[in-house]
């Protein structure tokens, strides 16, 4: 059993190629919801979700759209429903064998007997359903003649940006690298994450590499960790379940057409507790923000008391797509100047500034006025929001000296600042908040392990105020480093990061790249592994493929880019000298992504893209590694997409950190 073609494979460049989130909306409203509407079905239908589903709907698809396909009625499959035996139905359901006793039986139930509660059901699977599961629907002979559909979609996966998804598992870094392991709730976070990362692929038409990030061993006398060979596990899963489509699903390719490479989060630890100086990072960072959503305070239209007024920051917003990925510094200068010439040139704003300066309007100016009004409004709100947004940020900047701790931070990560650095900065600095300076002595303790063992850690933790939970915060990122419990080195307090040897820094100058802006030198990780990647340069002993390409790439594919003269960045070489900090100069930038550049990105012609690139990150992305993905795709000419089990906050992240110990120290 296998879901209909769909509109057309993408790999290669294809004719239909479409971005990601657009190709996942497709799907839902064209192939599933369009398909049901045939000569024998009744022209408006109730969709039934259940709780997976309906995540997945909702991140695809707005309530106009589902309405556009003839959907009357969207209902919970687990709440009771009253009979509408003249309408037809569409079920969209998970059908894990977990489920067993739910979903299928929920369905079964509503659709047998004399009096069904819907006159068809049209069954659509968000992944592939058991066979037991199959047979159990068949045997029911009242339901069969009742099903106008049964197909799988294998779409459950959750599109939260055009460049990017989640498989929605918040805890997945605590089920994956949490100090007491738990063999079966490993081997379920992982299961579940392979399914919906393999749907990604059956949507999509799509037959990957799939690379992962290989175990180490420490030495010859100390075997992998259960948690180094966490990517070794996801990949296999996920490669098991894809060879399956080849033979399962119709027109799938049977020669690859993309890339995918599986990390998790000890890949770089700097990433996610590091000030990102992006309008998008700073947003989620320095608001309080409940994922996309921004509350803020409106005046009253009867003069009352200001009311609260929620927002989403997200793709339909032109303002926020045009800045997200941009220094906050040049953000805020956009703005200004946004303001400044929509008032200057907009219809309604001059004819109401007319009207103030007492100049009489004639008829004809009052018609033109009026009708400009309601877009003159709507564009106003939107530009008023992003300078109230970005004034709130910029204050809370100063008020927190975030200034002088992003220099130092970054003069850390690149090797111009050490121990008597934050120590000066911790004396000097008492009313930084305590979660800047644990994050501050996270991004110390990852650069310079050795110097943050024993007496020297808990003094530089004394220094700072910092409780012993936060202690345990620093001493969790070992977890995920993968070090053994059977090679602890005495003392109080102990961090090594794989016996690894003695870092001066975690970062160097990229060859051939200025920043824009101060403070806007830190790059993931990332960056590196995905130009290596398009390259052909990952090293094989770091970075394993489940299915070992040939010698020579497929013709037509585009994974070579760029010239083979080039530096590979795997051996940068350039260390900058130490600056003060000047975070509103502007630089020079040649690097493709630039704040110019950022709207020529996100008009891409998609016709003219190499083949795919996918990242999927265990243990939670972050904002950083999200513009990453939207630079190299404008840099390499190929779409880079971002998968992940969630996206990680700083605030968030470090919560995470803290629960990986369930053992006191």
């Amino acid at each position: 059993m296998s879901f209909s073609d769909s509109e057309s494979s993408s790999h290669g460049g294809a004719p239909e190629y479409k971005c990601f989130r657009q190709f996942s909306r497709d799907r839902l409203l064209h192939e599933m919801l369009g398909s049901t509407r045939t000569e024998n079905s009744k022209s408006w239908k109730v969709l039934i979700m259940d709780k997976v589903t309906v995540k997945v709907m909702s991140h695809s698809c707005k309530m106009a759209d589902i309405t556009d396909q003839e959907i009357s009625l969207v209902e919970d499959l687990f709440r009771r429903r009253e009979p509408l035996p003249s309408m037809d139905v569409v079920y969209f359901i998970q059908p894990s064998k977990e489920k067993y006793t739910c979903s299928i039986v929920m369905f079964l139930s509503d659709m047998s007997g004399r009096e069904p509660l819907y006159r068809k059901a049209f069954v659509f699977f968000s992944s592939p359903i058991p066979k037991e599961l199959v047979n159990h629907i068949k045997s029911d002979t009242s339901v069969l003649p009742r099903i106008g559909a049964l197909r799988e979609m294998n779409l459950e996966y959750f599109p939260i940006d055009s460049q990017a998804f989640v498989t929605d598992q918040e805890r997945a870094l605590e089920e994956l690298f949490g100090d007491v392991e738990n063999s079966r709730r490993v081997e379920t976070c992982l299961n579940i994450m392979a399914t919906r990362i393999a749907t990604v692929f059956a949507s999509m038409k799509e037959l990957p590499y799939v690379r992962y990030r290989a175990s180490k061993e420490l030495d010859e006398s100390t075997e992998a960790t259960p948690r180094d060979l966490i990517p070794t596990k996801l990949a296999t899963a996920v490669w098991n379940i894809i060879s399956k489509y080849k033979s399962s699903i119709p027109n799938f390719p049977q020669k690859e057409t993309c890339e995918l490479l599986i990390l998790d989060r000890s890949v770089d630890q700097i990433a996610p507790v590091i000030h990102e100086w992006t309008y998008d990072a700073m947003c989620h960072d320095l608001l309080d923000m409940d994922g996309n959503k921004y509350v803020h305070e409106v005046p009253s239209k009867t003069g009352g008391d200001p009311e609260r007024k929620e927002v989403l920051l997200e793709d339909n917003d032109p303002v926020w797509l045009e800045i997200r990925h941009i220094h906050i510094a040049d953000a805020s200068e956009r703005l200004s100047d946004k303001f400044t010439t929509f008032q200057s040139k907009n219809k309604a704003a001059k004819l109401q500034q007319s009207a103030r300066e007492g100049n009489e309007l004639s008829t004809r100016d009052l018609q033109k006025m009026v009708q400009a009004l309601p877009q003159y409004t709507e564009q106003m709100e939107k530009i008023s929001l992003h300078v109230e947004i970005a004034g709130k940020i910029n204050r809370i900047i100063r008020e927190m000296g975030l200034r002088d701790l992003g220099q130092l931070e970054q003069d850390l990560v690149f090797g111009d600042a050490g121990a008597k650095d934050v120590i000066n900065f911790l004396r000097t600095n008492q009313d930084t908040t305590p979660e800047n300076k644990l994050r501050l002595l996270m991004i110390y303790a990852f650069v310079y392990p050795e110097k943050f063992e024993g007496d020297k850690a808990t003094k530089l933790m004394q220094l700072a105020k910092l409780s012993h939970e936060d202690m345990k915060v620093v001493n969790n990122m070992r977890l995920l480093g993968g070090s053994s419990d059977s090679k602890k080195t005495t003392g109080s307090f102990s961090l090594k990061f794989n016996n690894a040897k003695t870092k001066q820094a975690a970062r160097k100058d990229r060859e051939g790249e200025e920043e824009t802006w101060q403070l806007f030198r830190f790059f993931p990780v990332l960056e590196e592994l995905i130009e290596n990647l398009n390259k052909v340069k990952l090293p094989k002993k770091e970075y394993s493929c489940m299915n070992e390409p040939g010698p020579t790439p497929e013709p037509g594919s585009q994974r070579r880019t760029q010239s083979t003269s080039e530096r590979s960045s795997a051996n940068p070489h350039s260390i900058r000298s130490r600056r003060t900090a000047n975070w509103g100069r502007a630089r020079h930038s040649d690097d493709g992504y630039s704040s110019d550049s950022i709207l020529r990105g996100a008009s891409t012609d998609y016709k003219k893209m190499g083949q795919r690139i996918f990242v999927f990150m265990i243990g939670g992305a972050t904002r950083s590694e999200l513009r990453v993905c939207y630079k190299m795709t404008t840099k390499l000419k190929r779409e880079v997409i971002l998968g992940t089990t969630s996206i990680q906050e700083p605030p968030q992240y470090i919560k995470k950190l803290k629960l990986l110990s369930e053992k006191e120290l």
